[in-house]
């Protein structure tokens, strides 16, 4: 860039450089026509040729300061042309700037917008968040407590059942309160499978003996003793063995135990003539009574030999459910003749009604025809009763001279 005055002069424009080229070129011609000046001076009218040459020079020098002068417009007007092509470029590029500038804004504005309302669906989104959170951890509170308040009456119930299960290890640790246990529940069992007057509970037989219950079948094979047995003692001794001469002992002890209730249940509770040719043996416990058939199947079949068969709470109601049947079997032989009886008078009230039925369709047949009959008669009345509605007893008057004729001959006609 050259600067000059006000005017500023771009090197890299072709106008400029072309200019000073040329300027550059009249100041050498300047510089020799002073020098063919002095030279001339020095030579005093060297020749004819060098002054037309001079002249010539001098035409060129002028002409050449009239194309200065011609650049020199060219550059303004150039350097005019400049100013206001930048000056349109700066109000553009200031227009763009502006432009760009209020696009800036609006976009932060509008991402402030933006953001703001995404902060504010953030903060409502998260204060649901924290309401349904708050919400579930109430509930789960709620549910916690009713959960613990299950453990607590849980609890409750497992320390009452500690305590049942104490109280019947104390009642079952005593002969009586055994005996009593087995009798109660043998007596729920009979209670739910069989009638009330089909059986007796702490029946004496006639040895004086009382049996735990005596079922009243029908012969055969008779009433039937059941007694309530809980050898408790050797069971648990057997269960509590941890050495082969523990178990043989258990074992013996067993042995005694169940041999020694079943002779006590054959001596006293079978009588020939009163009771049947058997009897039951009630074992409370499903756990003894599996262990006798799974360990002491010579228990079983000794019960066999003295015909008492050793029976659990379930096998005792499945045994009972016969007898049931048995004793409906036997109550309607007992009624079979009172059936018989029943059945023949029903035959005859069935025969009755036959004959009263019979006589009432006679007369329903002889009603019948009497109302056709009647329908008969109504017709033949309507029929006689229109043809007199009908009469024109002015023309019996006019022809015969005798109104009452034709009167008496329908009459006659209807008689």
């Amino acid at each position: 860039m050259i600067q000059i005055g006000n005017l500023t002069l771009d090197t890299s424009d072709p106008l400029v450089i072309a200019a000073l080229v040329a300027s550059g070129a009249l100041v050498l011609i300047v510089i020799l026509l002073v020098v063919a000046v002095r030279a001339a001076g020095r030579s005093a009218r060297a020749s004819e040729p060098l002054a037309q040459q001079l002249g010539y020079l001098g035409q060129s020098v002028q002409a050449l300061s009239q194309g200065q002068e011609q650049l020199r417009g060219g550059l303004q007007t150039v350097s005019d042309t400049q100013a206001s092509a930048q000056a349109h470029m700066i109000q553009t590029v200031e227009a763009r700037l502006s432009s760009v500038q209020q696009q800036m804004q609006d976009r932060l504005a509008d991402n402030a917008l933006r953001s703001q309302r995404s902060l504010n669906e953030m903060q409502e989104r998260m204060r649901e968040s924290l309401h349904g959170s708050s919400k579930q951890t109430t509930t789960s509170l709620t549910q916690l407590q009713e959960r613990l308040a299950a453990i607590d009456k849980a609890q409750d119930n497992i320390t009452k059942l500690s305590g049942d299960v104490l109280s019947l290890q104390d009642i079952l640790s005593n002969k009586q309160t055994r005996g009593a246990f087995g009798e109660i529940q043998l007596h729920d069992i009979v209670g739910k499978a069989l009638p009330r007057d089909s059986y007796a509970m702490q029946y004496t037989l006639s040895n004086g003996k009382r049996a735990d219950c005596l079922i009243h079948l029908p012969n055969p094979p008779g009433p039937i003793v059941i007694d309530s047995k809980f050898p408790l003692e050797a069971y648990e001794a057997l269960r509590a063995a941890d050495t082969d001469h523990a178990v043989k002992q258990a074992a013996a002890q067993m042995k005694v135990a169940v041999k020694k209730h079943i002779a006590d249940i054959s001596d006293k509770y079978i009588i020939d003539g009163e009771t049947a040719d058997g009897a039951l043996m009630f074992l409370p416990s499903e756990a003894v009574y599996a262990e006798l058939h799974a360990n002491f199947p010579e228990l079983v079949r000794i019960g066999f030999e003295a015909r008492v068969w050793i029976v659990s709470p379930t096998t005792c109601m499945a045994t009972l459910n016969t007898m049931r049947a048995i004793l409906k079997d036997a109550r309607m032989r007992e009624q079979a003749g009172a059936i018989r009886k029943e059945l023949s008078l029903l035959v005859a009230d069935v025969d009755r009604l036959g004959t009263r039925v019979g006589n009432l369709d006679r007369h329903f047949s002889q009603a019948s025809k009497d109302i056709e009959d009647i329908k008969i008669s109504a017709e033949k009345a309507g029929k006689r009763a229109h043809r007199l509605d009908n009469f024109d007893f002015e023309e019996i008057e006019d022809t015969s001279g005798q109104a009452g004729l034709p009167l008496t001959e329908a009459s006659s006609a209807a008689e």
